[in-house]
């Protein structure tokens, strides 16, 4: 089955999605604008377009996608755990680690969160440092700093319009 591609404007930047009816293989946000949104949207990634939309919209918590991540076992592993993170809270790498039954695997964990083809969708953006420190993030970290506002139940509401 071919691959098909779709591209969509978020407040973040371009984001690509790429899949098939086997399922979202994955969801990228590019870095630089050079790519157009699509104009037509294949079939089998109109969920996931609908459902990244509705989370930006506000409207969308959790998604109902069906995902074919490619990569390791543990790549696997440590991204099933990430989904696991509720919507508006955050943990450490630490507990990360812990959760996936192995405090040692700090790094290896970190390096499988930061290859998370499966941006938003796939929480690893609610992964911080210990100390509560935002480290870490392959959309840089003013999309992980706007994702984590974005997800607060303590969102500010500016004085100044």
């Amino acid at each position: 089955m071919e691959i098909q591609e779709a591209f969509i404007q978020t407040p973040l930047g371009i984001t690509v999605i790429k899949g098939n009816e086997g399922g979202v293989t994955a969801i990228l946000v590019l870095n630089g604008d050079a790519t157009a949104p699509s104009s037509h949207v294949p079939n089998s990634l109109k969920p996931a377009v609908d459902q990244l939309q509705e989370y930006f919209a506000g409207t969308r918590t959790t998604f109902q996608l069906k995902l074919n991540p490619q990569g390791t076992d543990f790549q696997k592993s440590v991204w099933r755990e990430l989904v696991n993170i509720p919507y508006g809270k955050t943990i450490s790498y630490l507990e990360l680690s812990r959760r996936l039954g192995d405090v040692k695997a700090i790094r290896a964990v970190a390096a499988a969160n930061g290859q998370n083809p499966f941006w938003i969708v796939v929480p690893c953006h609610r992964v911080i440092g210990r100390d509560g420190s935002l480290t870490g993030y392959a959309g840089g970290l003013w999309r992980k700093k706007w994702l984590l506002e974005h997800e607060s139940p303590y969102k500010q509401q500016s004085m100044f319009a």
